[in-house]
């Protein structure tokens, strides 16, 4: 048995010193994780709410050898549901899209892609620039990136709504304005 194992036991049980060197151990990779799966911004809160989640529902977790996977699960949780109120909203009406995108002249709207992708963090916009811009298949984008089709498909589809978050902006109801990158800099 590992010292981890040991040491997820222990907390289960109600041992405070154990859960506080856990929780300890469990931050570091917690932190890691959310470096790849939250906007940068997020990470430090996406990380706390998940190591309180931890301490409160340890002792239900029915199996030591899952706790990677359940801290990894509850991380990228919180990083989605950081994001989603980063932008006030979870969807994005596609005639909306359409419309905005339709009325903006062309370099207005070339000005915008740039930006929009340029606010991307790096794992989505290397993700849609292989995908959209150099036309790699998902399979290459894996061997590429050397990532699993799951990962490839979830930052392409996140990566392509921040696209079109960005591109609507604040004429989204209820969206939060987003800051606009100016390329005159």
């Amino acid at each position: 048995m590992s010292p981890r194992h040991n040491l997820i036991l222990q907390a289960q049980t109600g041992d405070g010193r154990a859960l506080d060197r856990l929780l300890a151990e469990a931050q570091v990779d917690a932190r890691r994780y959310a470096m790849r799966h939250c906007v940068t911004n997020d990470v430090d809160d996406a990380v706390q709410e998940a190591l309180m989640a931890v301490t409160r529902h340890v002792a239900r977790l029915k199996s030591a050898g899952a706790f990677a996977g359940w801290l990894f699960t509850i991380v990228r949780r919180e990083c989605s549901r950081l994001t989603r109120r980063m932008f006030g909203h979870d969807d994005i009406d596609d005639e909306q899209v359409a419309n905005r995108l339709a009325t903006m002249p062309m370099d207005e709207l070339r000005h915008e892609l740039v930006s929009a992708l340029e606010s991307l963090p790096p794992q989505y916009l290397e993700v849609v620039l292989l995908r959209d811009f150099e036309d790699l298949t998902i399979a290459e984008i894996c061997e590429r990136l050397g990532v699993t089709v799951q990962a490839a498909k979830a930052r392409l589809r996140r990566g392509r709504l921040l696209v079109r978050e960005y591109l609507v902006g604040s004429d989204h109801p209820g969206a939060a304005p987003v800051p606009r990158v100016d390329l005159a800099d």
